[in-house]
């Protein structure tokens, strides 16, 4: 740690020493049972000052920096969620307040502390808001760490993770669907609407693939496939549009489970490719 570091950027780092681990493991975290969260809430946005702590220009942890957003403005992205609870229950995270696992609240690494965002399981078409108040998860391929309310609404306690869109909510228009100018690593999305559990558990689950690489010519596309060990699975190349010109998107999949997107982003890693990301077709 630098020497002169600000009092609000040490209290920071303190803090993260608490904040979410990302594991999402029921045995973990101690919760033996089902607990009924359906009484509990979505969180309310509203209009925050943002915290006084939590909310550096950039951080380090476990030796990579991260730079926070300085505005959650159109963000979506889709990745892996994860959740913690009993072993950080009462525990100050990154904004300073206390972590409760009974409140509709999440850790994130990069959004502004306070951010409102809807989250929605891709696998069964649950959604809920949430608060995010905490950084995290620290964990190689996760996008966010949910509550255990959260996280049992969502339906993904019992496997840990699970696919997951991740809108953010403009607090002063909370009903209305934020497009995303700029999306964050992956494509814009189709508004998350809450359908009725009926509705969503007889819903054909999308098709979900890792994306990575995107290319103006089709022959770049073709090399980098052509490069993916046939281990991968099928491998994919899509011709789609991105500000009315032609891109070339290479996708492996369909996945089926976190595990084996896991596994797919370790062999990318180990091919030297980065910046990859889920899509959902």
């Amino acid at each position: 740690m630098a020497r002169g570091l600000a009092l609000p950027s040490l209290f920071f780092v303190l803090l993260l020493a608490g904040c979410s681990s990302g594991s999402g493991v029921r045995g973990e975290d101690g919760i033996g049972r089902r607990i009924d969260v359906s009484h509990i809430p979505d969180a309310r946005p509203r209009v925050e000052a943002r915290s006084r702590y939590g909310n550096p220009e950039s951080y380090v942890v476990n030796g990579r920096r991260y730079y926070v957003r300085k505005s959650a403005a159109g963000y979506v992205e889709r990745g892996i969620a994860s959740w913690y609870g009993r072993k950080f229950h009462g525990r100050r995270t990154s904004s300073g307040e206390p972590y409760d696992m009974y409140k509709m609240t999440a850790a994130h690494k990069t959004l502004p502390l306070p951010t409102y965002v809807r989250v929605t399981n891709l696998k069964n078409g649950r959604s809920v808001v949430v608060r995010v108040n905490d950084r995290g998860p620290f964990h190689d391929n996760r996008l966010i760490d949910l509550s255990y309310a959260a996280a049992e609404k969502l339906g993904i306690v019992a496997t840990g993770t699970g696919f997951v869109e991740v809108r953010a909510i403009d607090p002063r228009h909370p009903g209305r669907t934020q497009a995303a100018a700029t999306p964050a690593r992956s494509a814009p999305a189709r508004p998350a609407a809450r359908a009725p559990a009926a509705t969503a558990e007889r819903r054909r689950p999308p098709a979900i693939y890792i994306q990575v690489g995107a290319f103006s010519e089709r022959a770049n596309a073709e090399r980098l496939r052509q490069r993916l060990p046939h281990s991968l699975g099928q491998v994919i190349v899509r011709k789609g549009w991105s500000h009315q010109r032609p891109v070339w998107r290479v996708h492996v999949g369909p996945i089926a489970t976190v595990e084996q997107a896991d596994a797919l982003a370790r062999v990318v890693e180990e091919l030297g490719i980065h910046g990859y990301h889920l899509v959902v077709e």
